[in-house]
Order: C-alpha cells, then sequence, then structure tokens
C-alpha cells in the first residue's frame, strides 16, 4: 500500500494578491497629465527632455526683475519676524546677570551688527540694471529692521541695568542715592 503524503493547503489570499500584478485605473478625460510626464516612459528618456525644453521659455528680463524684487523683499523683512520670538526669549531670561542672558544679549547685538555692516552684500546678488531705484528703498527697510533689533537688545541691557541713566554714572563725585527705606516682604 502506498501512503499517499497530504498536500500543503493553498495560499492565503494576501499572498496571490501580493504576487499579482496591480489591475491598472483608467484615468478619467477630464484630468490632464502632469507637465512633462510621459505615459508608459520612465522619465528619462530623449523624448520627455525635449518636450520638456520645447515647453519651457525663458523668463522676460522684466519677470526676472518682479522675481528678484519679491526675493529682496523677503530677505529685507526677514529681521522682522525674528523680533517676537526675540522679544519674548529676552524676556523670559530675566534681568539679572547670567552667563545665559549675557549671552543672549551677545547674540542680540551680534546679528543686527553684521546685518547693518552687510548691507550691500546681502542684496548684491538682488542688483539689476532696471530696479536699482526701488532696491534702494528695500535696503532702507532692512536696515530699519536691524536696527529694531538693536533697540531690543538695548532695551534688555537697559533692564538689566547696565545702562548709565543715573547722574551718579557719568560723575566721578556724585554719590548713589541711598534710599531712606527698604520693605522687604515677608511671608507667615
Amino acid at each position: 500500500m502506498v501512503e499517499q503524503v497530504p498536500l500543503p493547503p493553498p495560499p492565503p489570499q494576501w499572498v496571490l494578491d501580493l504576487d499579482s500584478k496591480p489591475i491598472r485605473k483608467s484615468k478619467p478625460a477630464s484630468i490632464p497629465d502632469p507637465p512633462g510626464y510621459v505615459a508608459g516612459g520612465t522619465g528619462n528618456t530623449k523624448r520627455t527632455k525635449q518636450t520638456q525644453q520645447q515647453q519651457r521659455t525663458p523668463p522676460t528680463a522684466e519677470e526676472t526683475n518682479q522675481l528678484k524684487l519679491k526675493k529682496a523683499w523677503e530677505l529685507a523683512l526677514a529681521p522682522a519676524k525674528q523680533l517676537p520670538m526675540n522679544g519674548i526669549m529676552m524676556y523670559m531670561s530675566g534681568n539679572s546677570l547670567q552667563i545665559f542672558s549675557i549671552m543672549m544679549v551677545f547674540m542680540l547685538f551680534k546679528g543686527p551688527i553684521q546685518g547693518l555692516m552687510n548691507v550691500n552684500q546681502v542684496f548684491s546678488r538682488f542688483e539689476a540694471e532696471g530696479i536699482q531705484s526701488q532696491m534702494l528703498g528695500i535696503k532702507l527697510v532692512y536696515v530699519l529692521m536691524q536696527l529694531l533689533a538693536l533697540g531690543l537688545g538695548v532695551w534688555k541691557v537697559n533692564g538689566m541695568g547696565l545702562l548709565p541713566t543715573a547722574r551718579s554714572d557719568w560723575l566721578a563725585w556724585e554719590t548713589e542715592r541711598l534710599p531712606l527705606e527698604r520693605a522687604i516682604p515677608a511671608f507667615r
């Protein structure tokens, strides 16, 4: 008598689904192909590159100038976007003389001073013949934003008590005022 070996069970449906190719769904005719897409191609064919070169026209000088102005305005207003964050950080660091608050104030002064010294270098890539007069206004706004950041640093230094604002800070013979009373809170 020959012994029959039982057949293994058939594979589950998910295994069969993984082995089979997906069914292509037909694309609705109302949706156009994206620019540069070639159906059935890999995207690296000569025909694709030729059609992209034929379809793309170089921008005119006016379009280039408008784009340069837009990017220059974004760059000029960038320091203003940092002001709220820097203000909150300066407020939260407190007014005591600690290494953390001193380093924060140093960095607050360093950025705007470097920005003011490099105004022409920052905007040199946006210079063009047709927009020189408009670039002057953009540079002026950039300088104003850097001065606002410096003003924030001065506010912080004043809050820390490092600005000489009393007469005794300037005159050697003037003594510091001594308070007549001191209030010390007590907790019960």
